[in-house]
């Protein structure tokens, strides 16, 4: 059996087994691999420049709207949980807690941050006094510990790499505007950077954050038609405020509670980009995440490669000063075919190949990892055929995307017809839903399936309520998710 042949059946097909397919193409593309701590991973360089540039982008975005960085303990007491009770019932089967340290039991139980809620209120309270401190607009880029039950690397781990946002504001009016400006930022940059289309929407009361007011949420459909919660923005009132005491003197010089709100988005964006454009070839990167934009091969006989290698240097050098994240495999032990199969797998997007001939003629090949195309291009005009192929790539990804999910989303009207589209095949259901808790979890104990979120733009709006009939309080978007 040849190399390439070996090569594809070390993956398993997406239609055989989704979650085989999911872990043979992270360890195969080595973006990951299993540290000896349980639910914990280990991020390799292709993994990490990933989440390197997927933060470079949103921080970018965070201070373009007036937010700085900071950074806050990873320890946090535990009496600061105790402050807000709905959110401490919400995190604490998942609290980690450190009791001793340099050999003595601690007086007071530290846990392991889950989020940052009660230890930057506790720092807000000192720092805002007067309606003159506010809105405190601040992100940290941080490592959080949440010890899950059931694990998958990128999407479910125990611990995680994420940026929470937190801001403290003079009115409600502010505070909800800066949650729904950080909600678009979020739809912006998956559907942009990520080439991943999300629905937007509220939460329901039972999926909200422990703690909030209103949670908002993107949802996007992984191929296997299960959903993942991309990224969530939390309006919390006045909750954290009280809890923690954060007060100011308002312009009438009376003492007010401050409105504050919570967002982020973790490094299960690696993972749910791999789940929405992955395919039987290993990985499929959108241009502009991917750690290497465009690989280059020098083709052709030994008595040519000296040459050919030689122009595909200054190629590659106008490429890389354009801002291209190019490099070059001129490895001369292993054939282009098999260079092929392995950049395939591996998500680059664009291949760039040289030959005698193509010399000859000025030109190069290029070759889209999404759509297979090939397209002969002047060198003279490489940077801005490149530019623009990357350009098309991307486009390419985020309509094949929204393809598959409307190809797998159902407007349904009875509990009935939801569990067979449940059993039968994959993906989101619309449906109607009267607000009762009841109903809502009767849909979870019989599909599996959980409110993902209420769209603010449903296909249809429903007249009612998919379990008992009564008028439909609102038209909810349903999927069994990761």
């Amino acid at each position: 059996m040849s190399k390439e042949k070996q090569f594809v059946t070390e993956i398993t097909p997406q239609s055989e087994d989704f979650s085989r397919w999911y872990i043979d193409v992270i360890k195969k593309a080595e973006l990951m691999d299993y540290s000896p701590v349980r639910g914990c991973i280990v991020f390799r360089p292709e993994g990490y420049e990933l989440w390197e540039n997927i933060q470079r982008d949103l921080d970018r975005r965070f201070k373009e709207t007036g937010h700085r960085n900071a950074y806050f303990p990873l320890f946090i007491p535990e009496s600061f949980f105790q402050k807000e009770k709905e959110h401490v019932e919400g995190f604490n089967p998942e609290l980690p807690w450190v009791t001793e340290a340099a050999g003595e039991k601690l007086e007071e139980r530290l846990a392991i941050r889950p989020t940052s809620e009660t230890m930057i209120g506790h720092m807000y309270a000192k720092w805002i006094q007067s309606y003159r401190d506010l809105p405190v607009l601040i992100n940290q880029w941080a490592n959080v510990v949440r010890w899950e039950k059931r694990t998958l690397p990128f999407l479910r781990t125990s611990e995680f790499l994420w940026q929470e946002g937190h801001t403290a504001h003079e009115t409600e009016e502010e505070a909800r505007k800066e949650t729904m400006q950080m909600l678009e930022i979020y739809r912006d940059f998956v559907e942009d950077f990520l080439a991943i289309p999300v629905i937007v929407g509220q939460k329901t009361p039972s999926e909200k954050f422990a703690g909030a007011v209103d949670t908002f949420s993107i949802e996007a459909m992984m191929k296997d038609g299960r959903a993942v919660q991309a990224g969530t923005s939390h309006y919390l009132g006045t909750n954290f405020a009280i809890a923690f005491d954060i007060k100011f003197l308002d312009r009438e010089n009376t003492l007010q509670f401050a409105h504050t709100t919570s967002w982020g988005v973790s490094t299960r964006l690696i993972g749910a980009m791999i789940m929405v454009h992955g395919d039987d070839r290993g990985l499929a990167l959108p241009p502009k995440v991917a750690p290497t934009q465009v690989i280059m091969i020098p083709i052709g006989p030994p008595k040519s490669r000296e040459q050919v290698i030689g122009r595909v240097d200054e190629l590659y050098a106008e490429l890389k000063k354009a801002g291209v994240r190019v490099r070059v495999d001129d490895r001369s032990d292993v054939s282009p075919g098999w260079k092929f199969n392995e950049y395939e797998m591996r998500g680059v997007p664009l291949r760039l190949e040289l030959g005698p001939r193509d010399m000859e003629n000025g030109v190069v090949v290029l070759v889209s990892r999404i759509s297979g195309e090939k397209r002969v291009v002047a060198q003279d005009n490489l940077v801005e055929e490149v530019e623009r192929m990357l350009q098309e790539i991307h486009q390419d990804m985020f309509e094949k995307a929204k393809a598959f999910r409307e190809d797998n989303f159902r407007s349904l009207d009875t509990l009935d017809e939801m569990k067979a589209f449940v059993e039968e095949k994959r993906g989101f259901v619309e449906a109607g839903w009267c607000g009762s808790d009841a109903c809502e979890k009767q849909v979870k104990e019989e599909t599996g399936a959980t409110s993902r979120n209420i769209p603010f733009e449903a296909s249809s709006k429903k007249e009612k309520c998919l379990v008992c009939g009564d008028p439909a309080a609102h038209t909810v978007v349903f999927a069994r998710a990761y």
